[in-house]
């Protein structure tokens, strides 16, 4: 410093050493790093709450704005768009806003784009984008909804890097893209993780926000469920979801999406067709492989990604003797096939970075747009005002219109005239100016009633207006209507599934309980679908093509049970499994469905043979005052206590204990005081009260219920009867060629009664109260019998394929091994004695012949009833336990 100085005056070296601050080094690197750090977290890292968008996102949209780059208007370069983003607004490597740009237009990295990518804007798989001199891109429809009246002063405007121009510092977004879209990020001490969600459910949110603000977060989660990926999958478990909620950090798991094929040669393969979100199939499949090659995972012969534009598609073939859903379940615990994102909802509100939950994001975005409303209406009051004003200028000059002209003509310079209009008819400066440069064709009489008209509307929408800036409910109204008008235009069905965890809240507490039909097909796939589908047909109709199915398929089991019963699903092996109702897939009635090894981890060689609806499974006195009641095809019935099925495990667990040759054919839910009724394929029945069979446990063989005539003789159903039943139940029969018939299962005794029948009759009082003696139709004897005939059967009828106990109240639903179903009223069937034929139920093609029958309670609703050989119903199945 003395060498430096050696030269100067001692008042310039006095001069110069003033100019050195003495700092502490500690505190001035704190002092940079801060700023540094607040740099970096408000102008990079993490998105505005109101928004939902970084700096370079809305630079890059508001460039394309400025260069009327519309959805509706040519694609233009990559690369103009970035150079107008670098030169203008954003001073950073052009590559920032090109990847920023290309993942806009991405419709795996965003639930939904923001702009249309012309070109080889990159894949799921991994591959990069053509440079941006190759790619060209505009707006989406979406993105200029974000844009929309960004000039009319409803947002802030500051000045760029260089102060040469002006950018906003927010867009006045009507979509609530920071929830929709989400958001990652990494700035200095805090970071950023925000799920993207399905738009139908934020807009859903937003209302019931406005609706009600003292709204709870577990409230606004009946809409705003869980998030919602752009590659789908399946959402496992809910609590970490609940907790980013209700806190703003929580942690989501995802699970790919698969199904298992059957392919010719017998063999499995497990075809995934959904990956979790951020997750390249390449890396999968190659993963898979090196698990496979590693010794990791066994069962796997090959594994390819034949993925497309059109979809994912990965394969993974397996050996002949493997269990898909093992493979699966070893799949999500090696692989990425399942996959972890923890939930950081981390923010800028009012320009400090806060973590925030649900509610706050949504009270957050609804307080933006009402504040743009806000600003919207004040501008556009200012304009209107502006315009009336000038119009009541014209209309002053229009009525003295002839002296208007005499002073502008007689006037030396447009000056002089203009103080004269000011002077003489009170016009404002501005009223004068307007008038003076009116065109003359203004002046005729068709043009002075629009002057006129034009000024009276803009009164009125002035009132409006002023209306709307006093009134705060008229206000939250057009925010309403225009949230509604963004989930029209843009709203869609979930991509990702939920699926529960048995220890966390139920879906039960999320959906809304209502009856659907459930159906099940011979080669399992299984669906539920919506009650209203289905309508009522007279008996004899000709009936509709219920379910497509594959020609060796047909549908064996369909009934009507709550979404939120839990179903029971026992097998020809013997084995029982769990299922919610509101787990199964719901399509409309001519879907397939899916397959129930999808569902629950059904071996391949077992099928299933019924399937139970059970509504109090977690009831403890319900479990333990009923039984499931088990029959075989050989005739061996079972009892075993409910409590026993209450425990779902997801392997299944054993309900029946199956000797060679024979397999499980029915099961039902029964109580105390129960009648059991079986028949067999011959034609008989037989009945016995449910206390001669003893209870046993799961694991054991049972005992015998009927004999049967010959080794070709089987049992063909099982039905159970209350004894406050016995009057109103009906026993309903019906053989594969179409006939059926129904019985009482309690007559009336005449005089013609033995004294037998009459000794033994039941008193039961009718509605005037008069007391009348009934007998059984069928007689009540041990179990283990011949039984009684319960329908006469000839060629003409075959053999016995159908056994109900209905009221004449409820429906019948037929279905044929072809497809072909009906729903019939049992009351349209005439009644007969048990030893009948019956009557014709539906007319069959030839060669067909009936693949079962089920009882649907009217209680549900009808959509219509028609006339006979009128449309009939979707798929049909055997009878299924219901609940008491």
């Amino acid at each position: 410093m003395d060498q430096n100085n050696q030269d100067l005056t001692p008042q310039e070296s006095s001069s110069e050493s003033n100019k050195i601050i003495q700092v502490n080094i500690e505190e001035q690197m704190k002092t940079a790093y801060i700023d540094y750090s607040m740099s970096v977290i408000v102008g990079r890292a993490l998105p505005d709450v109101r928004d939902g968008l970084k700096p370079v996102h809305r630079r890059v949209l508001f460039a394309m704005h400025e260069l009327g780059i519309n959805f509706n208007k040519p694609h233009k370069k990559s690369a103009r768009i970035v150079g107008e983003v670098l030169g203008k607004y954003h001073p950073h490597g052009d590559s920032s806003v090109y990847d920023a740009l290309v993942r806009m237009a991405q419709p795996w990295s965003l639930r939904y784009t923001m702009i249309d990518g012309q070109g080889n804007f990159g894949s799921q798989d991994g591959d990069g984008p053509a440079a941006m001199r190759y790619t060209e891109a505009r707006l989406q429809r979406l993105a200029e909804n974000m844009l929309e009246d960004i000039d009319k002063e409803t947002v802030n405007f500051s000045l760029n890097f260089d102060d040469s121009l002006e950018e906003p510092t927010v867009l006045p977004t009507r979509i609530p893209q920071l929830l929709v879209n989400g958001s990652s990020g990494i700035a200095v001490g805090m970071a950023t993780n925000m799920m993207p969600h399905n738009l139908t459910e934020v807009v859903d949110g937003c209302i019931a926000y406005i609706d009600n603000n003292e709204i709870t977060i577990d409230e606004l989660m009946k809409y705003v469920k869980a998030p919602d990926f752009p590659t789908g999958g399946i959402i496992y478990g809910i609590e970490g979801i609940k907790a980013g909620m209700h806190t703003g950090r929580g942690r989501v798991v995802v699970r790919g999406k698969t199904t298992v094929e059957t392919l010719k040669n017998g063999k499995e393969q497990i075809v995934i067709t959904e990956v979790p979100y951020q997750v390249s199939r390449d890396a999968l499949a190659e993963k898979i492989g090196m698990l496979v090659n590693n010794k990791i995972i066994d069962g796997i012969t090959h594994v390819a990604n034949e993925s497309n534009k059109d979809g994912t598609r990965l394969v993974v073939e397996l050996r002949r003797d493997t269990v898909a859903q093992v493979v699966i379940n070893q799949l999500f615990k090696y692989s990425e096939l399942q996959t972890s994102f923890g939930i950081n909802n981390v923010a800028l509100v009012n320009g400090r970075p806060r973590t925030l939950n649900l509610k706050d994001m949504i009270s957050e975005f609804v307080a933006f747009r009402h504040e743009i409303v806000v600003r919207r209406t004040q501008f556009e009051l200012r304009e209107a005002e502006k315009r009336a004003h000038i119009l009541e200028g014209y209309l002053i000059a229009l009525d003295h219109l002839d002296e208007v002209i005499s002073l502008i003509r007689s006037s030396v310079n447009p000056e002089e005239a203009k103080t004269g209009l000011m002077t003489k008819f009170g016009m404002t400066e501005i009223q004068a100016k307007a008038v003076l440069e009116l065109r003359l064709q203004r002046l005729t009489g068709m043009e002075r009633d629009k002057i006129r008209e034009e000024h009276a509307e803009l009164m009125k929408l002035v009132a409006h207006l002023k209306e709307i800036l006093a009134n705060e409910g008229i206000r939250f109204q057009i925010i309403k209507d225009e949230l509604e008008e963004v989930k029209k235009k843009f709203g869609d069905e979930r991509k990702s599934e939920i699926q529960y965890l048995a220890n966390e809240m139920r879906i039960e507490d999320l959906i809304e309980e209502e009856d659907v039909v459930i159906t099940v097909s011979h080669l399992g796939y299984i669906k539920r679908t919506s009650v209203a589908e289905y309508r009522a047909q007279r008996r004899g109709g000709r009936g509709a093509m219920g379910g497509r199915t594959r020609e060796e398929d047909y549908i064996e089991h369909l009934f009507v049970a709550s979404t939120h019963h839990t179903l029971l699903f026992f097998t020809e092996k013997g084995r029982c499994y769990w299922l919610k109702v509101y787990e199964i897939p719901e399509t409309d009635k001519n879907a397939k469905g899916r397959a129930i090894q999808n569902l629950i981890q059904l071996p391949p060689d077992d099928k299933i043979r019924t399937v139970m609806d059970i509504s109090k499974l977690d009831d403890k006195e319900y479990v333990t005052n009923h039984w499931i009641m088990l029959c075989t095809k050989k005739g061996i019935i079972k009892k075993t206590l409910l409590e026993d099925f209450s425990r779902p495990r997801s392997t299944g667990v054993n309900a029946i204990t199956i000797q060679e040759g024979d397999q499980l054919l029915d099961a039902s839910l029964v109580g105390k005081d129960s009648f059991i009724m079986m028949a067999v394929k011959s034609g008989r029945a037989i009945c016995f009260e449910e206390g001669k069979v003893r209870e046993t446990g799961r694991g054991a063989i049972g005992v015998y219920g009927i004999e049967l005539d010959d080794d070709n003789d089987e049992v063909i159903g099982m039905i159970r009867i209350l004894h406050e039943e016995k009057s109103s139940k009906q026993i309903l029969v019906v053989s594969e060629k179409g006939l059926g018939k129904r019985t009482p299962f309690l007559e009336e005794l005449d005089e013609t009664a033995s004294d037998e029948d009459k000794a033994k009759a039941i008193v039961l009082a009718d509605e005037e109260g008069n007391e009348k003696r009934y007998g059984l139709s069928y007689r009540i004897t041990n179990r283990g019998g011949k039984g009684v005939k319960t329908i006469n059967i000839t060629e003409k009828t075959g053999s016995l394929v159908g056994l109900l106990a209905a009221t004449e109240n409820d429906d019948l639903m037929i279905t044929c091994k072809s497809g072909i179903t009906i729903r019939m009223k049992v009351a349209d069937i005439r009644e007969a004695g048990r030893a009948t034929q019956g009557v014709k139920l539906i007319n069959l093609d030839e060669g067909d012949e009936i693949a079962a029958i089920a009882r649907i309670d009217e209680q549900e609703e009808e959509t219509s009833e028609n006339e006979e050989g009128g449309e009939g119903t979707a798929e049909n199945g055997t009878e299924t336990t219901e609940t008491e």
